[in-house]
């Protein structure tokens, strides 16, 4: 059945372009208009995609073919686009940038793959015409990627606008849809950290920051332009979704999962916890900055984010901290990555200074000035763990400045084989102990199917001894059936 769609990519030469603050604004000011928007954020990105949900006032989707395949990012896509009447999707790095010389998962092969028209968004610092060249480039190399406009970004004033203006409408036959002056932070304060915004989680004054982005976009952009190019997309044809994403209600007993979300502790895919809710799990969201204790839970999920800022309020707050060392001490099933690993841990040295963590792990980390881990992973489970089966193969992605400066544990105790990336020492990831699995590799939910009924899995086992396997057996029935494409 086809469906009126209207959906819009924005996408750039580079990385660092604006792309992500000229999404936001363009939502903040649809949204003010009373367009419901749905945001998408091409790649693993965690804080672009925070930006735009706070922007949108619901959740951002990540869509990356690396991580879920093709079949599951049109499938995540048609599910999600109806939940409001416009779906833009950010790009990530340069529009043609993969993991190849030949573009594999990037930005341009995502906008053909759902058919989306491509708004480039240009960084006119230093250059005039050259950015017709740049754009009539972009135009050539793979004619299919459906270029319907330009944004001019870090304009130096009026002669500039002009020229670059005049060059990209002559030449490339584009419409411009706005043209940005250079912005202070004063005029558009979204501090940067390492490769990105700092989260919003972090910032407070979040709100204000939305609002001065909307103003921009009404002043400096073309947005009626933008709305009749998302309404020309095809229509889009959805059949025969299936919920393949998660178990059925009925296969797992209910447990209580828990979550631990703070300042500290903010990166999360939303499909992930969507598919342990949609799996039968209860989810609480714990403070490990503010609770005193961990709360009764059958399992517990920390996930990434940056708690080198927080290692102070983590470190003083010991009470929480045995708390948790003690339940990991006593069987509770634990799954961590990246940020959550590194508090498992017995240290993490910023600086000069050694902040002690929850010690339920045999390993101290320090935090250096470059990233230690950085792109995507392979990983093979060579070693018999609480949640995956061994021989299976798992895609991910890793982004961390944290190393290893001591580590208890042999690689006996690694349940991953390293295929692509860094890991924990180049060739290992996934350190166990107990029922704890943890590792600087994140994974998506829709890209590793498993996961989900693994951790309710491993939840159910605590809580009452009872063995999964006729969940899980079916649950493999169901992905046979409909096999997820890579």
């Amino acid at each position: 059945m086809d469906q009126p769609c209207p959906r819009l990519v924005f996408a750039a030469l580079r990385g660092g372009a604006g792309k992500t603050t000229i999404s936001v604004a363009v939502v903040v000011a649809l949204q003010k208009r009373g367009i419901t928007v749905v945001p998408f954020k091409k790649g693993p990105d965690y804080i672009d995609a925070a930006w735009l949900a706070l922007a949108a006032s619901k959740p951002c989707y990540n869509l990356d073919a690396f991580l879920m395949g093709r079949e599951q990012v049109v499938r995540s896509f048609s599910r999600r686009f109806k939940e409001g009447s416009l779906a833009l999707i950010e790009g990530n790095r340069g529009l043609y940038d993969g993991v190849n010389s030949a573009g594999a998962y990037s930005t341009a092969e995502l906008a053909k793959l759902v058919k989306a028209p491509v708004v480039l968004i240009l960084d006119c610092d230093k250059v005039t015409r050259t950015v017709a060249a740049m754009v009539l480039g972009c135009q050539h190399l793979d004619p299919e990627v459906d270029i319907r406009g330009v944004i001019l970004n870090r304009v130096g004033g009026n002669r500039h606008a002009a020229i670059a203006r005049k060059s990209v409408e002559e030449i490339c036959k584009l419409p411009v849809l706005g043209v940005l002056p250079r912005l202070t932070e004063v005029d558009f304060p979204f501090p940067e950290r390492h490769l990105g915004l700092i989260p919003p989680q972090e910032h407070d004054r979040a709100g204000k920051i939305l609002n001065r982005a909307g103003d921009i976009a009404e002043k400096h952009l073309d947005l009626e332009h933008l709305i009749r190019i998302a309404r020309s997309a095809p229509h889009w044809k959805v059949e025969g979704l299936q919920r393949t994403d998660s178990l059925e209600e009925a296969v797992c007993k209910p447990v209580t999962i828990g979550v631990i979300r703070d300042t500290a502790f903010q990166f999360y895919y939303h499909e992930n916890i969507e598919a342990l809710a949609e799996g039968g799990a209860r989810i609480i969201e714990i403070s490990a900055i503010e609770d005193s204790k961990l709360p009764a839970v059958d399992a517990l999920y920390i996930g990434g984010g940056f708690p080198e800022t927080q290692a102070g309020l983590l470190a003083e707050n010991k009470a929480f901290r045995q708390s948790l060392r003690g339940a990991v001490e006593n069987g509770l099933p634990v799954y961590a990555e990246c940020g959550g690993f590194i508090y498992l841990g017995e240290f993490l040295t910023v600086g000069d200074i050694h902040y002690p963590m929850v010690g339920a792990l045999p390993v101290t980390f320090g935090m250096e000035k470059r990233p230690q881990g950085h792109g995507y992973t392979i990983l093979e489970v060579g070693k018999d763990n609480p949640f995956f089966p061994v021989g299976t193969i798992l895609n991910g992605h890793e982004f961390h400045y944290c190393r290893i400066l001591s580590c208890g544990a042999g690689v006996d105790r690694m349940a991953f084989r390293v295929k692509l990336g860094t890991g924990m020492d180049g060739s290992h990831d996934g350190l166990m102990e107990n029922n704890v699995l943890a590792g600087f590799t994140h994974l998506h939910a829709l890209g590793t199917p498993l996961w989900a009924p693994a951790l309710i899995g491993a939840a159910r086992r605590y809580k009452e001894g009872q063995d999964d396997q006729p969940a899980l057996d079916l649950y493999r029935q169901q992905q046979a059936a409909t096999p997820i494409l890579k």
